[in-house]
């Protein structure tokens, strides 16, 4: 077993697991850690704990250090100045008329690259913009184009239930959504009803995909034929939860057969 600790990089962002380096961390402590992107200011959201090493989808990152007084000052003046260059970045993308939407801005730790992450309907040639960037605020510039899915995360709203979206509230991992779950479901495919305000499949399909997975196991399939009380009908449809089967029998129509009445 592998010691970890969760912990977030923003308010926002996923939790990323890293290796305690030795430190004995409790939740809400900010620490500086060593990312692929270097060092960053984050908060422990979950505090240390044991995991597989087969579950880790990558090599662990270590903390480097509790934060000081000096890192949060720095952390603040961070954020401020990213806010700044965000404007910025925004005037010069329409000053050039580039179609594109800088959704947020933020230096590494140590200053040495500034991100952005824009929203744009289709691919932006953004080299001169990026060199014009980097002349202004002598480090490195990073633009990155994301998804629709991001864009619901950051502006936020309503979902089909009724409650705010899970992703802007507190889903952290935008995992990949496949039709076969609205499938294995049982659900209408029509995209009113399983595509979020994204426009891409619920989120939410996930929730319960493995609970349907483990009740249809060893279920007949629609078309199959079955022996009933009433003679023999053939499966046009499917009650998971319930485990029940809708039959069409001949001179008897359509009727509900229990999982284990069915031969």
């Amino acid at each position: 077993m592998t010691e970890v600790v969760g912990i977030a990089i923003n308010e926002t962002g996923r939790v990323y697991y890293f290796d305690p380096n030795g430190f004995k961390l409790k939740n809400n402590i900010t620490v500086i850690v060593e990312t692929d992107q270097g060092f960053q200011f984050g908060k422990v959201v979950k505090e240390q704990f044991e995991i597989n090493p087969k579950e880790l989808k990558s090599s662990l990152k270590k903390v480097i250090r509790i934060s000081t007084k000096e890192d949060y000052l720095q952390h603040k003046r961070n954020l401020k100045e990213a806010k700044e260059a965000l404007n910025k970045c925004q005037k010069l993308a329409d000053k050039k008329d580039l179609k594109m939407k800088i959704m947020d801005a933020s230096y590494t730790f140590d200053r040495d690259k500034l991100i952005f992450r824009f929203l744009a309907d289709n691919r932006v040639d953004f080299r001169e913009l990026a060199k014009e960037l980097a002349t202004i605020y002598k480090v490195r510039i990073e633009l990155r184009q994301v998804g629709v899915r991001d864009k619901a995360k950051e502006v936020g709203g309503c979902g089909l239930c009724g409650q705010k979206l899970c992703c802007s509230r507190f889903l952290k991992d935008l995992d990949a959504v496949s039709i076969n779950m609205a499938k294995n479901q049982n659900l209408s495919l029509n995209p009113s009803k399983i595509n979020g305000v994204c426009g891409r499949l619920l989120c939410c399909l996930k929730y319960e995909d493995e609970g349907y997975k483990e009740c249809r196991r060893g279920m007949l399939k629609i078309g199959d034929k079955v022996e009933t009380e009433f003679g023999e009908g053939k499966v046009i449809g499917l009650e998971i939860l319930k485990q029940q089967y809708k039959v069409e029998v001949p001179e008897h129509g359509i009727i509900m057969v229990n999982r284990e009445e069915c031969k």
